[in-house]
């Protein structure tokens, strides 16, 4: 029996349970997929959750807000992506170590490169480990990105993270005026903040008194609800936007892989919902 989980704090959204039901189902396979809802604090939770991934309770784990980081100090060894990116949303033993990976920088890129073709010249919202993910996967597909966060100092320790010899990377202030500068050359615009999610949907990252760059297209991390205001209002600026859905596919399908041998069919997991763009 196959004991699958998510750790995070608040999980009351998460669509990953139906998600992984369906690629268990589709896949011949018995198993659960548990939340498990540890608060920013909980350290001690963490430590006893993988515990179990240890001595085979828990066959592996996801990781999202607020442990993507938080989780590394517990683990005993961390895949050549998760090390670059500095965060961890997959956990599992491989050769008898308890692994960190990170599908969502892959998963990102599958999804993004579906819809968007343009993804040269990119403005990143936020610096947290969702953040870094993005960064990583766009930085390697060739784009100039840059980083606006609230917090300055969070966004330079991110770039600082990546070799930049061809100075790719930048950081800019997150207010109206600064990003305004930016407008003129963006085609891609990608919020990794969870302004907007749910319950707190009349928010949006981006500033009410900067208008969109009308060559860019934005691509909201925040999956629920199906329709973030950041989404359409984008949408109703003319520009082509999507949530963060997608991603999340495109990532459960690769940590199933990891966890289990099979990689279930995107198009599978899909049919969980209903609003595929």
């Amino acid at each position: 029996m196959i004991q699958l989980g998510l750790i995070g704090y608040p999980l009351g959204h998460s669509l990953s349970p139906r998600i992984y039901k369906a690629a268990l189902e589709t896949c011949g396979l018995k198993g659960d997929y548990s939340l498990f809802p540890i608060a920013p604090a909980g350290q001690q939770g963490l430590k006893d959750l993988l515990t179990h991934v240890r001595t085979g309770e828990i066959t592996g784990l996801n990781v999202t807000i607020p442990h993507k980081q938080n989780v590394i100090p517990l683990l005993d060894e961390l895949t050549p992506t998760a090390k670059a990116i500095g965060a961890v949303n997959t956990i599992s033993m491989q050769n008898g170590k308890l692994t960190g990976d990170n599908t969502d920088a892959p998963g990102f890129l599958a999804d993004l490169k579906r819809l968007i073709e343009n993804r040269g010249t990119a403005l990143v919202l936020g610096a947290g480990g969702s953040a870094h993910a993005a960064v990583y996967a766009l930085f390697n597909d060739g784009a100039t990105v840059t980083v606006a966060a609230r917090r300055t100092e969070q966004a330079q320790a991110l770039i600082n993270q990546f070799p930049n010899p061809d100075y790719r990377l930048s950081t800019i202030d997150y207010q109206t005026t600064a990003l305004h500068s930016l407008l003129p050359t963006l085609s891609l615009i990608v919020n990794t903040t969870p302004v907007g999610m749910s319950p707190n949907v009349d928010a949006s990252p981006w500033p009410a008194d900067l208008p969109f760059p009308p060559k860019a297209a934005v691509y909201d991390l925040v999956y629920n609800p199906h329709e973030t205001k950041l989404v359409k209002d984008a949408r109703d600026a003319g520009i082509p936007a999507t949530t963060g859905l997608g991603m999340l596919i495109e990532q459960a399908a690769l940590a199933f892989e990891i966890w289990t041998g099979y990689k279930p069919l995107s198009d599978v997991l899909w049919k969980t919902e209903d609003d595929r763009p």
